[in-house]
C-alpha cells in the first residue's frame, strides 16, 4: 500500500524518532495493524484527524510526545519521499526554525485573466513546495491555533508559519517526491519504484 512506503521512508530515516498517524477515525484499526504487518517500530500512535488540514496538523503536533522539538508534516500520499529530502528539511528547520522541500517549476507560467493569458510570470521566482515541511514545534502550534482562531483553511502548513511572518527556509526537494492524486500518479509511481529495485 502506498501508506506503507511513505512509513517505511520514516521509519529508514534516522532523522526521525517518533510517528504521529493522523487519519480517519474509522481508519485508525486498519492503519495501525497495517503498520505493525510493515514493521514500522517507531509509530507512536494514531490519531483521528480533523475536518481540515490544519485541524489535523494541529490533532498530530498534539498527539506528539512532549519532548518533541521539531516536526515533520508529511502527506501520506507522497510515499517515494527520500531519506535525503526528510534530513535536509530537518537540519534547515533546526537551524531556522522552518523549511520545507521545493523543485522548480518546469512549465512556463502564464497568468490567466478572463480566460485569457495576460501575462508571463517569471518561472526562476517559482517553485513547487513538497513535504515533509518542518518546523520548531512551538512555532507550528501558534501558526496552527492562530490560523483556527481566523478561521483560515490553508493548503500547506508553510502558509499558516508565513502568515505569523516567519520565513521557511527552502530545501531541495525531488521530482521524485510526488505527491499521488490520480491513477496517473499511480502509474508514475510504479515507474518510479521498479527503477529503485534495478
Amino acid at each position: 500500500p502506498v501508506l506503507a512506503h511513505t512509513l517505511a521512508a520514516f521509519e529508514k530515516c534516522a532523522d526521525v524518532r517518533d510517528i504521529v498517524l493522523v487519519c480517519r477515525e474509522q481508519d485508525i484499526v486498519p492503519y495501525t495493524e497495517l503498520a505493525r504487518t510493515f514493521g514500522i517500530s517507531k509509530l507512536r500512535t494514531v490519531t483521528r484527524g480533523g475536518g481540515s488540514r490544519t485541524a489535523s496538523v494541529l490533532a498530530g503536533v498534539n498527539a506528539a510526545p512532549e519532548d518533541t522539538a521539531l516536526v515533520a508534516v508529511h502527506d501520506g500520499a507522497r510515499p517515494l519521499v527520500s531519506e535525503a529530502v526528510i534530513s535536509e528539511a530537518v537540519y534547515a528547520a533546526a537551524a531556522h526554525g522552518a523549511a520545507a522541500p521545493v523543485v522548480p517549476v518546469k512549465d512556463s507560467i502564464k497568468r490567466i485573466e478572463n480566460g485569457v493569458i495576460a501575462a508571463d510570470v517569471p518561472r526562476d521566482t517559482l517553485a513547487a513546495v513538497q513535504t515533509p515541511q518542518v518546523f520548531a514545534r512551538p512555532l507550528l502550534l501558534r501558526a496552527l491555533n492562530e490560523a483556527a482562531r481566523q478561521g483560515q483553511a490553508y493548503t500547506d502548513d508553510c502558509a499558516a508559519v508565513e502568515a505569523l511572518g516567519q520565513p521557511v527556509y527552502a530545501t531541495h526537494g525531488s521530482y521524485e517526491n510526488i505527491k499521488i492524486t490520480t491513477p496517473e500518479d499511480i502509474a508514475v509511481a510504479e515507474a518510479l519504484l521498479q527503477k529503485e529495485e534495478i
